[in-house]
């Protein structure tokens, strides 16, 4: 029996749960290895923690396109709007609520993960099943994300003097 749109995309938001709490500390525990910066959380930035829920969100996409993507001609167009929601819904809440009321909570911070996913598969199932879509092609959605999957990867490396990038003061 073939699992429905609404089943992938619930575990597509446990995976990503899953997925993104090991990489915010497998650079840590692998002692600082180059070899898993580019995927996992280098400092506690806003920015790396942007990364820590693409990486999870783009590589379940890779395996939904194989079992059930076909079926929907707005797939990659569906999955670009979700991811750039999602990634945009962290730096988003975590400098409204610092900003008003100068604070910042890692218990706060997880659950701003934990939304941002959340609002990723839901957005995604609902457009997926309305049929919207925006896109021309959908060779250029997915060309995006893989661009989106560069830049989170050379940027871990080499950043500009952003608040985005710095670690948060506590």
């Amino acid at each position: 029996m073939k699992m429905s749109l609404n089943k992938w995309q619930i575990s597509g938001f446990v995976f990503t749960g899953v997925f993104g709490v090991l990489l915010h500390f497998l650079y840590e525990w692998t002692k600082g290895s180059l070899l898993v910066a580019p995927f996992s959380a280098v400092n506690e930035s806003i920015w790396e923690h942007m990364k820590l829920l693409f990486f999870p969100i783009f590589v379940f996409a890779l395996i939904e396109y194989r079992k059930i993507g076909a079926n929907y001609e707005n797939f990659w167009c569906v999955k670009l709007i979700g991811t750039l929601v999602g990634i945009a819904i962290i730096p988003f809440l975590f400098y409204f609520y610092t900003g008003a009321f100068g604070i910042s909570s890692d218990w706060f911070n997880i659950a701003i993960f934990f939304i941002a996913a959340g609002v990723t598969y839901y957005l995604e199932t609902r457009l997926m099943n309305s049929g919207f879509s925006i896109c021309k092609s959908e060779i250029i959605p997915f060309a995006a994300l893989c661009a989106m999957a560069l830049a989170f990867v050379v940027l871990t490396f080499v950043h500009p003097e952003l608040p985005l990038f710095k670690e948060p003061q506590k």
